[in-house]
């Protein structure tokens, strides 16, 4: 099943009312690397009032929070709500925050850490992962470049192009077009060219 995450690491910042606060965010797969980003940004911002921190990472459906030692409810779960109304997924986000000698309430609260967060996104980006099969095929010179546009024609990325006595391509295929891309390579190359499926996983398209 198709998912969205985060397309890049990203950071972004604002100030209300004196109060400092800046949102990162990063795409990763397991619970350790989020722990592991978290914990860099604790070390980098040791200074900071608040480091509050939300993750969503799909295997597992593991979602975590922290307040950080602001009031409960007003920090980590209003970040992590971006992360669920945005409907993406293997992402860690960490908004830390310099305290500027005024209170917000937990209002305000609640909107400075969502707008921090959601800025971070936005600065991210989204990436649709889609399932795809990783290929690879053989072709002579004379073939390349309409077989590379055949890939192309497909949506297909290459990973990689090995120029030798022949030219070998890696690329990857979203899953379901695969079958009428091998049908497509057939006829351009009469049956000489053969696709290979190596394994298939998630991909950025």
């Amino acid at each position: 099943m198709d998912y969205k995450t985060v397309a890049k690491e990203a950071r972004a910042e604002f100030v209300e009312k004196r109060s400092r606060f800046i949102g990162h965010i990063k795409p990763v797969e397991t619970q350790e690397e989020a722990l592991e980003f978290i914990g860099d940004l604790k070390t980098k911002y040791w200074d900071a009032t608040h480091n509050v921190y939300a993750y969503n990472i799909r295997q597992g459906g593991v979602r975590r929070f922290s307040d950080d030692g602001e009031p409960q409810g007003t920090a980590g779960m209003p970040v992590l709500d971006v992360l669920l109304k945005e409907d993406v997924t293997d992402c860690v986000v960490v908004v830390t925050r310099y305290f500027g000698g005024t209170l917000l309430g937990a209002g305000g609260l609640v909107r400075a850490y969502s707008h921090a967060a959601k800025l971070a996104l936005d600065s991210g980006g989204i990436a649709r992962m889609v399932l795809c099969s990783r290929c690879e095929l053989e072709c002579d010179y004379g073939l390349f470049e309409r077989v590379r546009q055949l890939i192309e024609f497909w949506e297909g990325v290459i990973e990689d192009s090995d120029f030798s006595d022949s030219v070998k391509i890696k690329f990857y295929l979203i899953k379901e077009k695969v079958d009428n891309f091998e049908d497509a390579l057939s006829d351009l190359s009469l049956g000489k060219v053969q696709n290979k499926r190596i394994e298939e996983l998630f991909a950025k398209i």
